[in-house]
């Protein structure tokens, strides 16, 4: 399997670092309190910190604004993925339990105000690459049973036949969700700047030590930017 970045989309932001975490014969069933506990700590500082007037100016949130208004977004309802987190607890939500995987990737979401994904890779068909959509990919968003049309030219993550996330890493696939029961997983660390490439490697050293740590398997990471723009993996 090939995982790239598209030229298209390394010319338009040349800065971007995406790391990827590869988690393989992981066990996702059952909860932990530790995570629960991360999540809560977690919880309890952005709303301490933030307001969600501020995030607009976060020079964190700020990048992902703009990138999603060159891609003709509507701001003030579809948010980069840790935007719509932060959002959440600021509205006096929790952000839901999921499973192991998903718990652990939304706490190091929202610790290092990144946006994170993720995909069954027992789900994925061919490549992965990110790119412009051409707006025929087909794309059925996380809890709903129909098609929905993608933008031309917005952001997308996509395999070799669907697409796996909308607006880059606002709304991801039904067909490849991460559930107790999957064993192969993909994650992707977006980092627009001013995130460096060694703060997203040190994001993304985390995120391993974490899904080890609460999912077990066997897990490899690497970065993709301008300077290593695909890589092959088994």
């Amino acid at each position: 399997m090939r995982i790239s970045i598209s030229n298209d989309v390394i010319k338009k932001y040349p800065g971007l670092n995406i790391g990827i975490v590869i988690a393989r014969n992981i066990n996702n069933k059952g909860s932990d309190e530790k995570i629960y506990h991360l999540l809560e700590q977690v919880e309890k500082l952005v709303k301490l910190n933030f307001i969600p007037e501020s995030l607009a100016k976060h020079p964190l949130i700020s990048p992902w604004k703009t990138a999603y208004l060159e891609f003709n977004a509507q701001p003030k309802t579809e948010h980069s993925y840790v935007e719509a987190l932060m959002r959440k607890i600021m509205s006096g939500s929790k952000i839901p339990r999921s499973n192991k995987l998903v718990d652990v990737y939304n706490y190091v979401s929202l610790k290092y105000t990144v946006p994170i994904g993720s995909d069954d890779l027992d789900k994925i068909e061919g490549n992965i690459s990110l790119k412009a959509a051409s707006g025929k990919e087909k794309f059925i968003p996380l809890g709903r049973s129909k098609h929905e049309k993608l933008e031309k030219g917005e952001i997308i993550y996509a395999d070799s036949k669907r697409a796996l996330c909308s607006k880059w890493n606002w709304r991801e696939a039904e067909h490849s969700k991460i559930t107790k029961d999957t064993k192969n997983a993909i994650l992707f660390i977006d980092g627009l700047p001013p995130l460096t490439v060694e703060k997203v490697r040190e994001i993304t050293d985390d995120m391993k030590e974490l899904v080890e740590m609460f999912c077990g398997g066997e897990v490899e990471y690497f970065i993709l930017n301008k300077e290593f723009p695909d890589k092959f993996v088994k």
